[in-house]
């Protein structure tokens, strides 16, 4: 049986190795790479503490990352966690690192005792929802997720 990649809370140090991923996962969505403007961004995450960020190492290379930024509930006075990113490579999916990096995700929300995790589903990703229910996300029934554009496309 293969060995299963590491999957730890990454830190400023581990920019270098998770950029490219980043920038693999950002391409994807947006169809334009920006190497360097992802790596300030992701560095900037980490370097402040705005971001936590989850992710799978085989030796020195990144295979996934998991990102969250926190919220807060004023309903409910306490902390949540929006889950804004997940990926993992290509080469390296359907060997349950995305369900690794879930896992990790929903343990460190309940050791900083939020209330809940939440995610925005890509209309151009529908299987992403049988990965999230596998795992025990659901809808909202209570709210509804409306958007007010500022900038961009």
């Amino acid at each position: 049986m293969a060995k299963q990649p590491d999957i730890r809370q990454a830190t400023f140090d581990d920019c270098q190795a998770l950029a490219p991923i980043f920038d693999q996962y950002r391409k994807f969505f947006t169809g334009k790479s920006d190497s360097a403007g992802s790596h300030a961004f992701l560095s900037d995450r980490l370097r402040r503490q705005e971001s936590v960020v989850f992710a799978a190492f085989e030796g020195e290379s990144a295979l996934g990352f998991a990102q969250l930024y926190p919220m807060f509930s004023s309903w409910y006075v306490s902390r949540q966690w929006f889950l804004s990113d997940l990926f993992v490579v290509p080469d390296s999916r359907r060997a349950g690192i995305a369900r690794r990096l879930l896992d990790a995700c929903a343990a460190f929300a309940r050791e900083t005792k939020a209330r809940s995790i939440l995610v925005e589903m890509p209309f151009s990703e529908p299987h992403l929802i049988q990965l999230y229910e596998a795992v025990g996300y659901g809808p909202d029934k209570d709210f509804a997720l409306y958007r007010l554009k500022l900038t961009g496309p």
